[in-house]
């Protein structure tokens, strides 16, 4: 009987620890805990520890942390018939804990077909240069969309950002082509702004000179200075006859 009795209270110790273990649960600060009474939901537990009635309670941990889901390439054909490859982050959390498990069976794997979904979508309604130039309203757009879808599940999407946007060889080529005309266009503006600045204020000095007799003879002298610097070559420069006047007049008079 003394064996019989040992092993008696050992599997009743057995099931009293086993009974305990399923009846102690421990959720982290970032968890909490769906409970489920004989199917039905019941209650959601916080952090710390917490107990559960065993075989009548089920305990689901749900994590309420952002998670931060890489959307897999797509191919997208953009309003301008643009084919492109387009790849995008989405980040996006849990906050109601029921929701997330009895409205949707994997909220994790319907956040990401979703989110493939409206990518092909939204993208497909935008021009190229939108794309690569209007990206923040993009992902605006792209972030209202699924945050009103997931909203059923308890699921709060708090940004998605387009990553990559990866263009046809032939586009890229195009696009090349593109900037450096633009670039030579706005370099002969320049040029034709400079000339066009540097007339008027030739305009403005020889309507200055007109107005003095002295101010194109000091212009002149001025020029036969800056040349004289150079001695490495012979300069054959016409005199104006207005210029030798005043050294002719005492001359002429004298002879008269």
């Amino acid at each position: 009987m003394f064996p019989i009795d040992l092993i008696g209270w050992a599997v009743i110790l057995l099931l009293i620890v086993s009974i305990i273990s399923s009846a102690v649960r421990v959720l982290m600060e970032y968890q909490r805990g769906v409970v489920f009474r004989l199917g039905r939901f019941a209650m959601v537990k916080g952090p710390g520890l917490r107990f559960v009635i065993p075989v009548v309670d089920k305990l689901i941990k749900v994590s309420l942390r952002t998670v931060a889901m890489d959307v897999p390439p797509q191919d997208v054909i953009t309003k301008d018939n643009v084919s492109v490859q387009v790849n995008a982050v989405l980040y996006f959390r849990v906050v109601e804990p029921e929701k997330a498990l009895i409205e949707v069976e994997d909220y994790l794997y319907a956040t990401s077909q979703l989110a493939q979904t409206s990518l092909r979508s939204v993208l497909g309604q935008a021009e190229l240069d939108d794309l690569l130039s209007h990206r923040d309203r993009i992902n605006k757009q792209l972030q209202e969309i699924l945050d009103r879808q997931t909203d059923p599940w308890g699921v709060k999407i708090s940004n998605v950002e387009i990553k990559h946007v990866d263009l046809p060889q032939e586009m890229k080529r195009a696009m090349a082509r593109q900037a450096e005309a633009e670039r030579e266009r706005r370099a002969k503006v320049i040029h034709a702004e400079g000339e066009f600045q540097a007339s008027q204020k030739l305009a403005d000095a020889a309507g200055i000179i007109s107005k003095e007799s002295g101010a194109l003879q000091l212009r002149f002298l001025q020029t036969l200075t800056e040349i004289a610097t150079e001695k490495n070559s012979t300069i054959i420069f016409p005199i104006p006859l207005d210029l030798l006047k005043p050294f002719l007049g005492p001359y002429e008079k004298e002879k008269n």
